[in-house]
């Protein structure tokens, strides 16, 4: 290449320049989401004094743990390109079958706990083969099986609930880790938060989850496991999906099979909210908790709104 040839300095990319705009963009979903939880933490200040109080933010947040947690499973979902419409139609059949195993089997519940997240990885994988192994949409699969699994759920228990199950299984989100008043579920959704986060941060399976979303036939040419990898996502998402389901039926101490129903868009909205980019994302796992809490917090209050005031937790 001759002289003349050489790219002239105003054909050069303006890096060094570039403004801050520039340069926040692409963290501004993260900005805005942070933007709105704070406005709703002072729009809450100041329709009750009592709305900053430690245990009611804490009770408050114990609403929408499960929503969380499954909200970590569509995040690895979406991620790897695809999407689940089932995982709340799986929460509530193991929680269902579960309870029923139960109450009307007489299985010992220690034994129901280990099986409802057996349950719940095998209804992910069962999702995982139709789309990796038969290479159906993952929209059209969980679709049916949103249908398929919440069917069997009411298949078992009809229009009645559970209530028979041991006491020291009860009321979970009254535990707390001790000294402290964080609820254990709270402490249950951070160390699952931190553990996906390190999955997809710091191994090659998180890589591998990138590259499918990024674009699937070059991922497959570079050597990575396509089919294998898409069955692991949905199967984990399905564990989380059976984990939540746990939870919910020691936070209300009862099962029923229209459980968590709607709970799959909430999921997604958490993910989507924070416009979880699948090629080079800063970090989507922390984005999706984020989204969780502001949602969180914008219906607590609404709902206080509509109410009038805040409780006090004091008395």
């Amino acid at each position: 290449m001759t002289t003349s040839q050489l790219p002239s300095g105003k054909d050069l990319p303006a890096v060094a320049g570039r403004s801050l705009g520039d340069r926040l963009r692409p963290y501004l979903p993260e900005i805005v989401v942070t933007v709105l939880l704070a406005l709703a933490f002072i729009a809450g200040s100041l329709l009750s004094p009592f709305f900053l109080d430690t245990q009611f933010l804490f009770r408050e947040a114990m609403l929408y743990m499960e929503i969380g947690i499954l909200a970590l499973g569509a995040t690895l979902v979406i991620i790897s390109g695809n999407l689940d419409l089932s995982s709340a139609a799986t929460l509530a059949m193991v929680a269902g079958v579960t309870a029923y195993l139960h109450a009307k089997l007489g299985v010992p519940f220690e034994l129901c706990i280990p099986l409802g997240l057996l349950l719940g990885a095998l209804g992910g994988a069962f999702n995982g083969l139709l789309v990796a192994y038969l290479g159906l949409p993952s929209l059209v699969v969980t679709l049916g099986t949103l249908a398929l699994y919440r069917g069997i759920a009411q298949i078992l228990l009809g229009d009645y609930s559970i209530q028979d199950m041991p006491k020291w299984f009860f009321s979970l989100d009254r535990y707390t880790i001790a000294g402290t008043p964080i609820p254990v579920p709270f402490m249950i959704f951070l160390v699952l938060a931190l553990i996906c986060a390190l999955l997809l941060h710091k191994t090659v399976f998180g890589r591998w989850i990138y590259s499918l979303g990024t674009n699937e036939r070059a991922a497959y040419f570079s050597g990575v496991p396509v089919k294998r990898v898409k069955l692991l996502v949905f199967t984990l998402a399905g564990f989380l999906a059976g984990l939540a389901a746990l939870m919910l039926n020691s936070r209300l101490m009862v099962a029923r099979y229209d459980h968590a129903r709607g709970w799959e868009l909430d999921a997604i909205t958490a993910v989507v909210l924070q416009h979880i980019d699948r090629a080079i994302p800063p970090q989507p796992v922390w984005q999706a908790r984020s989204a969780v809490f502001s949602c969180a917090v914008i219906r607590t209050v609404a709902r206080c709104e509509a109410k009038g005031s805040v409780p006090s937790m004091a008395a």
